[in-house]
């Protein structure tokens, strides 16, 4: 009977069950991932002009910067000033509490602005900011 005793203890202690604690290890890292918060680029260092009222704003959504040659970039991509309206449409379709904010180099013309924000109201966004630099 004692080795009966003894055979039965050996076999509880040999096996360990690791699927509950690989459940919630998985379980975390999903948590975390759903809940981090990403930066966001527009995909080019954009010098911007010093503003003395500039605010930051959080939860810029889509991000648009103008180069000093005059080239949009949305999401780290070279983009034609005409399909500047339909990127800014499909990244508000994903996100439609986000706003647009437009990182102008302080050398870009304000001809290239103009067309970048008219794009923006034009695809039902009426929250348009500038970014610039706090002195």
């Amino acid at each position: 009977m004692k080795q009966h005793f003894q055979n039965l203890v050996d076999e509880e202690e040999a096996t360990i069950d690791m699927t509950p604690m690989l459940d919630v290890v998985f379980i975390m890292l999903i948590f975390f991932i759903v809940t981090a918060s990403f930066v966001k680029e527009a995909g080019i260092d954009v010098n911007r002009p010093d503003a003395a009222t500039a605010v930051k704003k959080d939860r810029a959504s889509i991000l648009v910067a103008i180069s000093d040659k005059g080239e949009i970039w949305i999401n780290k991509r070279k983009v034609d000033a005409r399909a500047v309206q339909a990127n800014i449409e499909r990244l508000y379709a994903e996100n439609p509490q986000g706003t647009v904010v437009i990182q102008a180099d302080r050398k870009s013309t304000t001809e290239v602005l103009i067309k970048v924000m008219d794009a923006a109201r034009a695809a039902g966004i009426e929250d348009v900011s500038i970014a610039a630099q706090e002195p």
